[in-house]
């Protein structure tokens, strides 16, 4: 008579095959081929992440300059964007008329580590915005004065950029831009126009080939 054999019954060797398992040569295989896979994709990953973040940052100073523009035109005074290009840092200022003082308004605001402001050398302005790349003019102390390694837009009460360097001093400004960059792949930029009209900008590091970002 035929009779099975029951899955107790069999050695542990023909269990394992009976019962489907991977071998060890198996499980190597797998996780070889994840490793190949985890090798192309991370550095993708990490440069995507990197872009993301440098365009939250730009994004950030965007916004803040916005909102100096608004703060200006409702409280009707001046209002400024200040960055500090060496520390990395930028805050949002309101010129009080009482005091006669820059009141700085929330707290300063710092670049993620990889990033800083400039232009990383390119040589070209977004269109329709500076006859020549550079960063804002320096920012004034409360005495007028300029205070190096800085960098305003300003807005008067009307909402409209000026500069603050004498003897110009409440003159309509055409060159307020701010840069931000990784310095390898990618520049933003954050330009005022004199109608006044913000604008987000983007390039590649290595060439000046602006789009709106």
């Amino acid at each position: 008579m035929h009779t099975t054999e029951s899955p107790s019954s069999l050695s542990p060797l023909r269990r394992m095959r009976a019962e489907g398992g991977f071998s060890l040569i198996d499980i190597l295989v797998v996780v070889g081929v994840m490793g190949i896979v985890a090798a192309i994709a991370i550095p993708s990953t990490q440069s995507s992440l990197a872009a993301y973040q440098l365009r939250g940052d730009a994004q950030q100073v965007y916004n803040l300059v916005t909102l100096a523009k608004m703060r200006a035109a409702s409280r009707f005074t001046r209002a400024r964007v200040r960055v500090d290009v060496d520390a990395r840092t930028y805050q949002l200022q309101v010129w009080n008329k009482t005091t006669g003082r820059w009141d700085i308004e929330g707290t300063a605001i710092r670049l993620s580590r990889a990033h800083r402001f400039g232009f990383n050398g390119l040589a070209a302005a977004p269109p329709s915005t500076q006859n020549a790349i550079a960063l804002s003019e320096q920012c004034t102390g409360d005495d007028g004065a300029a205070i190096a390694g800085t960098a305003c837009i300003t807005f008067n009460s009307r909402g409209l950029p000026i500069t603050m360097i004498a003897p110009n001093t409440g003159l309509l400004n055409p060159s307020n831009a701010l840069y931000l960059t990784d310095a390898q792949s990618l520049v933003y930029g954050v330009t005022v126009t004199t109608t006044p009209l913000i604008r987000f900008w983007w390039s590649r590091a290595d060439v000046a080939r602006w789009n709106p970002a």
